[in-house]
């Protein structure tokens, strides 16, 4: 050992003494009791109660206080849904609707999705999904969510698409 070396490490033991004596505390050795989960519940109960499995204390407590009010989410869902008649939104797609579209669709290309469109050579999957967009035969629907929480759901197909 040099000098140099000799002059950072003189007091070494000293130093990780200290830190040793930590470490300890956070030391993987400590006995920790799992707890089986129980996820089986008779069909009645399971209808009336939702379930989170491997939530935290607090994510339950909540749970049961969602239980309890006998609140469905899917119902309520329903209840904020806009129907197709009373739509207010432009019926128009936005640039940003379309990104999304194309990209989630040429994704869903790229995985080996059917393609809805004869590809005549096409390989680009982002071609493919423009494409699929002129001809109106993206099976995607936009949901657009309104200031009051509510939302309104497009097909694609139903919107107009500028180029």
């Amino acid at each position: 050992m040099s000098d140099r070396e000799e002059a950072y490490n003189d007091n070494a033991e000293e130093q990780y003494a200290d830190f040793d004596k930590e470490m300890e505390e956070f030391s993987d050795n400590e006995n920790i009791e799992v707890q089986p989960e129980n996820n089986t519940e008779t069909k009645q109960e399971a209808q009336e109660i939702i379930i989170a499995s491997g939530a935290a204390q607090f994510d339950q407590e909540i749970m049961d206080q969602h239980n309890s009010t006998g609140f469905n989410k899917l119902q309520s869902l329903k209840d904020k849904a806009i129907k197709k008649e009373d739509r207010t939104t432009t019926p128009y797609m936005t640039k940003y609707e379309r990104a999304r579209i194309l990209g989630a669709r040429s994704l869903q290309i790229s995985m080996n999705a059917p393609t809805f469109v004869t590809l005549d050579g096409e390989t680009d999957t982002l071609k493919i999904a423009t494409k699929e967009l002129e001809e109106n035969k993206i099976p995607l629907v936009i949901r657009r969510y309104l200031p009051d929480g509510s939302f309104e759901d497009w097909y694609a197909t139903e919107l107009i698409v500028d180029f």
